[in-house]
């Protein structure tokens, strides 16, 4: 089924304004560096100023350019050195808790809370309660028609001042659900969305099960890599822009599995694939990340893997628990800069990459594409990039850009990522 196509002439005027580059200089001014660049932004929902818009969320921070939402899910807390743990693996967003928690453990520790009133702590004045949380996966529990009542009905009763969040599963992207009712589901709801497909984990890349349903088609041989991830993102880019409007996408990622409990284990997530899996969902416009952090089968099993990790000395999930504190460490550093406006650049055949420039730097965050074996790949920049030499953040070296601004460098895995920081 083809996706409805925005045919109305507002939203077409939504997205090209956001697709607008910086403004002309005033006379005698120097261009800056990214009218130097001379590039097209990719459409986006406005990145941290996006937050201003909720009382809650903007009184928060939210709209700090250093600020990147990082949740977990159903991870309790009840001391303070459980939420220390957390943070130091990256976590400042909690989804699903006990509905004993006290509300003064978020604001004592500066996180935030997505989700109901758990108790009577919670009052408007709960700075820290910055969404509502409205349902998980209600296109894979309703018809579409009682799912659109069932969220309409939650949404009416969303507090003053919280966003509204959902997640759906993969059907809202794929082509086995009428795309009237996907986008529906999408649009009418949220102030922020996601859909969980647990790539590498699940059984639906088995050779016997295996069906390409879809948007942005991911092949047999590509299903289990990093890559998949981004076309999540990407399929349900375009059910989000169906309206003329965008919000801003969420991933969820695995941190050991995500096979359903009780059923067969097909894999845990390795500490590698994890990371490029988020590094992905970066690369292909994630606003914010969420960690399903239960393993319900298999043999590493835990109801909260992180919190196993923080108890259980020689925890089988332990790698990736450090994985996932790598990767966030990461992208609490580069924050300022996932929060700028892309630009729309090809770095060449066989990639994945992400175009940013911030305070007069170019960042370039890159991987294999989809259905691309591992290997060297050579990335041609921008023509007003005229280094000779880019840092490879977090690798501590540099590599050589040669006289036609290309540089060459190695992805031995397909979850491998590297991100150049370049002086424009």
């Amino acid at each position: 089924m083809r996706i409805t196509p925005i045919k109305t002439a507002a939203a077409i005027l939504v997205l090209i304004s956001l697709c607008c580059s910086a403004c002309t200089p005033s006379a005698g001014a120097l261009p800056s560096a990214e009218q130097t660049l001379d590039l097209k932004r990719i459409p986006w929902e406005g990145g941290p100023d996006y937050w201003k818009a909720f009382a809650k969320a903007d009184a928060a921070g939210w709209d700090d350019p250093a600020f990147f939402p990082i949740a977990i899910w159903y991870n309790g807390i009840s001391t303070d050195d459980e939420v220390r743990f957390d943070k130091e693996h990256g976590i400042n967003t909690y989804m699903g808790m006990d509905s004993s928690t006290p509300y003064s453990i978020f604001e004592r520790n500066g996180v935030f809370w997505i989700g109901g009133k758990l108790n009577e702590t919670f009052t408007p004045s709960s700075r820290n309660w910055v969404g509502a949380l409205l349902d998980d996966e209600v296109d894979g529990r309703f018809t579409p028609e009682e799912g659109r009542k069932h969220l309409g009905q939650l949404r009416s009763a969303v507090p003053a001042g919280l966003f509204s969040y959902a997640n759906f599963t993969n059907m809202v992207v794929g082509n086995n659900m009428k795309a009237a009712d996907a986008q529906a589901f999408v649009n009418e709801f949220t102030d922020a969305v996601s859909v969980d497909m647990y790539w590498y984990t699940v059984p639906t890349c088995d050779p016997a099960t295996y069906k390409n349903t879809n948007l942005v088609p991911v092949s047999r041989e590509g299903c289990r890599t990093a890559s998949s991830y981004g076309k999540t993102l990407d399929a349900l880019r375009l059910q989000d822009a169906a309206d003329g409007k965008l919000q801003p996408l969420w991933q969820f990622i695995e941190n050991l599995n995500g096979g359903p409990g009780g059923g067969s284990h097909v894999a845990d997530i390795a500490p590698d694939q994890l990371q490029g899996a988020v590094m992905n969902s970066i690369i292909n416009e994630a606003r914010g990340i969420i960690y399903f952090n239960q393993s319900l089968n298999g043999p590493c099993q835990a109801g909260s893997a992180l919190r196993a990790a923080q108890v259980s000395p020689g925890f089988c999930g332990a790698a990736q628990m450090e994985a996932m504190r790598t990767v966030n460490s990461q992208i609490r550093e580069l924050a300022p800069v996932i929060n700028t406006q892309s630009f729309e650049y090809d770095f060449g055949a066989g990639l994945d990459t992400m175009l940013k420039i911030h305070d007069g730097y170019a960042y370039m965050f890159s991987m294999i594409g989809a259905d691309s074996r591992p290997g060297d790949r050579t990335l041609a920049l921008p023509g007003a990039i005229k280094a000779s030499s880019a840092e490879v953040l977090f690798e501590n070296r540099s590599i050589n850009i040669d006289s036609q601004g290309k540089l060459t460098d190695s992805f031995p895995r397909e979850s491998t990522y590297h991100i150049y920081k370049v002086k424009l």
